[in-house]
Order: structure tokens, then sequence, then C-alpha cells
């Protein structure tokens, strides 16, 4: 595809995601998130590679399940991810509201100004609003780190959506951002990353039974300096409204630093799969977890 063809995709997409949100904003936001789910639920599974990948997960995560019962979960998460879409959109909105309840207060309670963690989430429920109770409650500034879309009209677009939730920058994920992280941390903030996805230069710990390649990037900040390292478990309730818990991650401070970052990395994950276990429809399984 020309130079030319792609940037015209590029704006089509663009207009579409426009148009989209004018929709989801037009309407009140447990109407848009309805809507925008069951749209999701009927077009996801006909998407082709993206649905066929979410089964193979599926069926690797939960043999002993049958393929009736794999199949509504594959249903179960489209609709979560176009509630998802839709509520991406009112951001604000949900920041403003008392939507989403924090159950975790004995860790803001306990943080001292200037002191840092590492908070680390995965894309469950909706992964976007996980950050909400951080900057609401930590007393430092989060920073986060995201995976930029390929069309860049789009991606500026999530960005500017998104960059709110972040006071101490949202950086895209490259050779620079791991820098500017640990600067941030060295100078007492706090880091507020998803950590779930496959990582080919990651460590490779189980998850679901199965050697998945993992980011050793919370675990290696933690260790390195000596912050407390969380999993977040968020869960969508009906009616637009989220609890958000957090769970500390034991990082090893033994003379083996490797082995320390390798046993808290494996940790997380496990903590991961243990709230995904809990509500697996609410997780984001069509992407290349295991590679």
């Amino acid at each position: 595809m020309g130079f030319g063809q792609s940037s015209l995709r590029y704006r089509l997409e663009d207009m579409a995601f426009v148009l989209a949100g004018f929709i989801l904003t037009a309407l009140p936001i447990e109407a848009a998130s309805w809507f925008s789910g069951r749209v999701w639920r009927f077009f996801g599974p006909r998407i082709g590679r993206r649905h066929t990948r979410a089964l193979a997960n599926l069926g690797k995560a939960f043999p002993e399940k049958t393929q009736a019962e794999r199949d509504a979960i594959a249903l179960d998460m489209w609709e979560n991810l176009g509630q998802t879409f839709a509520e991406s959109f009112r951001l604000a909105e949900l920041a403003a509201s008392h939507r989403v309840e924090m159950l975790s207060q004995d860790v803001f309670a306990a943080m001292a100004p200037g002191e840092g963690r590492v908070f680390c989430a995965p894309h469950q429920a909706n992964w976007e609003i996980a950050v909400l109770a951080i900057t609401a409650r930590a007393k430092t500034q989060p920073a986060g780190v995201y995976q930029r879309i390929k069309n860049p009209l789009v991606d500026a677009r999530v960005r500017k959506m998104r960059g709110f939730l972040y006071p101490g920058g949202l950086y895209p994920k490259n050779s620079q951002t791991a820098r500017q992280l640990i600067r941030h941390t060295r100078e007492g903030g706090t880091i507020a990353m998803l950590a779930d996805q496959r990582d080919f230069r990651g460590l490779r710990v189980p998850f679901f039974g199965h050697l998945a390649p993992s980011t050793p990037f919370p675990a290696m900040i933690a260790r390195t300096y000596d912050v407390k390292l969380y999993a977040g478990e968020i869960v969508r309730k009906p009616g637009v409204r989220f609890t958000i818990r957090l769970i500390e991650i034991k990082v090893p401070r033994t003379d083996d630093r490797d082995a320390d970052i390798l046993a808290a990395t494996a940790s997380l994950q496990s903590e991961f799969e243990r709230t995904i276990r809990r509500h697996p429809e609410q997780w984001m399984w069509s992407h290349r977890r295991w590679g």
C-alpha cells in the first residue's frame, strides 16, 4: 500500500473514530456502554483471527471447560471490550463520578510524600480506569506507558483522552521510555502500567500452566530502587461501576538480583492469573500472550 493509500485509510479511520466518539458521548454513559458492548459482541466473533486466537488461548488456559463454555466466555469478552471502548470516551466523567470504588485505602494511607510505588494491572474489565484510584489518592504523580496505535491520527486522540490520568507523564513504549520511568522513580514518582501482555525479550514465567514471555520491568524497578510492587484487580460491576483492589507482590531482596526479579515477575503474573480466573470474561483473550 502506497503512502497516499495509507494516508487516506488513516483519515477514514480517524473520521470513524470521531463519529463513534460523537455517538457514544451523546448517549447516557450506561446506554453508550451497553450499545457499544452489544455491537462488539456481534461483530467481534466475525473478525476472524482475533476470535480464533481468543478461543485458542481459552483452550490453553481452561482445558477442563467445554467448548460451549469457552465460546460463552469469548462472547462476553467481546462485549466487555465494546463497553471499555465506549467508556474510554468518558474517562473524565468517570474520574469525576463515584463509579469507581477503591478497596485498598490502606495502601495509600501508608504512603509518605515522595515515596514511589509500582502499580501494575492486566487488561481486565475497563483497564483504562485502573489509574483513577492512584491519581486521586497517591501522594505522588503517576507516570504511565502505552502502546502506540498504528494510526497516528487516532493515536493522538487516544493519548489526549488518557493523558490527564497521568500527571507524571504518559510515555509511548520505545527504547527511551524505560530511562524516563527510571528517572521518575528515582525522584520519588509512581509508575502505573499494564503488565500482562507478551514481551518477546522478557522472562518466561508460568501463566495458566504455560511459560509466557513477560515483562520484567516492574520487578526490576521495585527490586533496584527498593519500592513496593502492587498488582491491581479491576472488576466490572453492573451499571458502569467498578471496584479496584491492590495486592502487594513480595519482591525478594537477596544477593542474587536476577533471581529476585524472576521470582517477583512470576509472582506478579500468578496474581494476574488468579484474578483472571475469577472473571475470565473480563480479560482480553485475543492477544498473543504465549507467543
